[in-house]
């Protein structure tokens, strides 16, 4: 099977009531860990890259697990550029595979954010790729993108249509209160589905996009305290905020943080339980295993997409 794009796997999520899982890769491990649990659950994938992944392994290896990952599930996946920040990233993505990218025009005023957009859009559909585009912005940091809480800013649900139709967009990713991240909340999240409803009501069953959407489970924090970390206060979204999310109009649910946590909570424990231990594959199969329960715990109980293949 090849790479898919996601256009008929959102049609699904939304007529279902569920959400798809966007899982950033950076390995080898992530990746069979994420197809693995995905495989096992029959669940759809979306595997996205970020500019930082791409320059850290390499486009074509990236490109090679992926399609490694194709032969040996045979699920249908989407691969992804996640944040993609000019023109020129998207159409080297583009030209080199992925099926899919997103362009981040939330930084520019609104008339520059659509120019940008329907720039990428002309040439993603011209070679059958889709395009994901954002409005509002997220605080929080993650990779290249870095907002502070002053410069976040929710979603105008007054602007959607128009940047729509404007662009052409598949899809739309918008700022209700989620947040890049591990550190994202001094108090309880409050996600405005007051926003997200509206908007479901200015775009009827057209997909949305939730970013910064970890819950950033306390186990791993602990974890990673217990063996030498220093992450005071992390928190992450509640995962019944996010199904809730899942149930309405967003198609398409971004995590990160909490595979970065699994991967990084499993390693530490194994090495401070280890200390003579210097194979890599030694504390690099227990994370891959613990990359595999976080995204099935996602897949069956927040993202509700399993068996859905």
């Amino acid at each position: 099977m090849p790479l898919v794009t996601t256009t008929e796997m959102f049609k699904k999520a939304y007529e279902g009531g569920y959400a798809i899982g966007a899982f950033n890769v950076n390995n080898m491990e992530i990746v069979q860990g994420i197809t693995e649990a995905a495989k096992e659950e029959k669940a759809p994938l979306i595997l996205q890259v970020s500019a930082g992944a791409r320059k850290y392994a390499n486009h074509t290896y990236l490109m090679k697990l992926v399609e490694a990952a194709i032969e040996e599930t045979n699920l249908p996946i989407a691969l992804h550029l996640d944040h993609g920040d000019s023109f020129e990233l998207c159409k080297s993505c583009i030209d080199g595979g992925f099926t899919s990218v997103m362009i981040d025009g939330s930084h520019l005023p609104f008339e520059e954010n659509i120019k940008l957009t329907k720039q990428v859009v002309d040439y993603a559909h011209d070679h059958g790729v889709v395009v994901e585009g954002e409005l509002g912005r997220l605080a929080g940091i993650e990779d290249d993108v870095n907002v502070s809480a002053e410069d976040a800013t929710y979603t105008d649900p007054d602007e959607v249509e128009e940047f729509v139709q404007r662009t052409g967009v598949d899809s739309l990713a918008i700022a209700i209160g989620t947040s890049h991240g591990a550190f994202k909340f001094k108090g309880e999240a409050k996600l405005r589905f007051d926003i997200l409803e509206e908007i479901g009501k200015r775009l009827p069953e057209f997909p949305i996009v939730l970013h910064g959407a970890s819950s950033v489970p306390q186990e791993y924090v602990e974890m990673i305290n217990k063996y030498g970390g220093q992450m005071p206060g992390a928190k992450g979204v509640p995962e019944d905020m996010l199904r809730k999310a899942a149930s309405m109009a967003v198609c398409k649910i971004n995590i990160d943080s909490d595979l970065r946590l699994a991967m990084t909570s499993s390693v530490r424990k194994f090495i401070a339980e280890n200390p003579e231990a210097f194979d890599p594959r030694q504390y690099l199969g227990p994370a891959r295993e613990a990359i595999k329960e976080i995204v099935r715990h996602k897949i069956v109980n927040v993202l509700g997409c399993n068996n859905t293949i």
